[in-house]
């Protein structure tokens, strides 16, 4: 069972930056996902376990960018040019790799789930 630990969320105005960290030590192709208050869960990025190949949702594409320090076991999310429709609680998964090359898009597709981390960005 791993468990992952998430940090780094807090509150920003419109325009700024935050950087959100998952700690998950194995081998393991992760996910940031998001949920906005009375919206369902959606996907934000995803990487695979080799850090090679990644893919973010075209809301958030060029202004998020999903990474990982194998050395740390820790994935981070950039995120850069926040909006308030950004504001969510965001959620770090992540599954067992057996291909190194590949990501998750579906929120189905993970096994482990941390515990929430919220974003809130102020116009």
């Amino acid at each position: 069972q791993v468990q992952l630990v998430e940090s780094g969320g807090g509150s920003v105005q419109a325009g700024g930056s935050l950087r959100l960290s998952c700690t998950a030590s194995g081998r393991y192709a992760m996910g940031w996902f998001r949920q906005a208050p009375g919206k369902e869960r959606e996907f934000v990025a995803a990487l695979s376990w080799s850090g090679r190949r990644a893919y973010s949702a075209d809301t958030v594409k060029g202004r998020f960018t999903i990474s990982r320090e194998t050395a740390d076991n820790v994935v981070y999310l950039q995120m850069n040019s926040l909006k308030p429709e950004d504001t969510a609680v965001y959620y770090c998964a992540a599954r067992t790799a057996r291909e190194t090359e590949t990501f998750y898009l579906n929120d189905s597709a993970y096994t482990y789930w941390g515990q929430g981390t919220t974003v809130t960005v102020s116009s």
